[in-house]
């Protein structure tokens, strides 16, 4: 009987990709899966990228793997950031991004995204319209899962730990954040996600009795340090505050 790993949310960060895997293998876990938004960060993209070759992990593509090789030349030239990633990457890592799909049935009882079934820029189960995270009512979760029935939802993207149970009877699961505790973004209005704790985040799901399913999550400490010196090295110091601290 599988045992899952559901990471999610790298964005380069392979220090912490590491100790999350070590953590996840060490407690028995027999499957990786990876929710998107992997290589996009100024820490170590192409260091990810190989370790994950190594995982025969599941993966599917988030909203900033398609960042990463849809950008334009002039997207590219203002954002020295992506400039980097892209340096550092390579061809082999833009060609494996570009062929993962943006979700997956896992089995009949799993289904994965990184968003939203239809969209990998929208939040499932986040409402961001005060500029700090609520949850969503159980309708509007509902609306945006469309025609997905699986009674496990797996979803990424806000880099917050979740677990809601919908009036469907279905259970929606955010692992958190393995490599970003927190972040600031504009889209689709000004807002802050805050965990408050620079450790990785991953959740562990297996099927218990009467085909039950157990959810565990998982804070794990890595090298933050090592982290925090590479984005302050590619002149990313808000990202090396968000690293350092969970807090914005």
């Amino acid at each position: 009987m599988e045992k899952y790993a559901i990471l999610s949310d790298i964005h380069s960060n392979v220090f912490a990709l590491d100790a999350v895997v070590e953590d996840a293998i060490w407690k028995g876990a027999t499957r990786l899966v990876n929710l998107g938004d992997i290589l996009y960060g100024p820490i170590a993209p192409r260091a990810t990228y190989e370790r994950l070759q190594t995982l025969n992990a599941l993966t599917i593509s988030g909203n900033q793997d398609r960042q990463i090789y849809q950008s334009t030349k002039d997207e590219v030239a203002l954002n020295p950031t992506l400039q980097f990633i892209l340096e550092d990457l390579g061809d082999a890592p833009l060609q494996w991004m570009r062929q993962l799909p943006s979700d997956v049935l896992i089995t009949d009882d799993i289904y994965a995204c990184h968003g939203t079934p239809d969209n990998d820029l929208m939040y499932l189960l986040e409402d961001v319209n005060s500029g700090h995270p609520q949850v969503k009512r159980d309708a509007e979760i509902l609306a945006c899962l469309n025609e997905v029935h699986a009674p496990i939802i797996l979803c990424g993207h806000t880099h917050l730990p979740r677990n809601v149970r919908l009036s469907s009877g279905q259970t929606v699961v955010n692992p958190g954040s393995v490599g970003l505790q927190a972040y600031q973004d504009e889209w689709p209005l000004p807002h802050a996600m805050q965990n408050y704790t620079p450790q990785a985040s991953y959740v562990l799901i297996e099927e218990g009795i009467q085909g039950q399913w157990d959810i565990s999550f998982h804070r794990v400490d890595y090298d933050v340090q090592s982290a925090v010196q590479a984005a302050k090295s590619n002149g990313r110091e808000d990202w090396a505050h968000y690293l350092k601290t969970g807090r914005c």
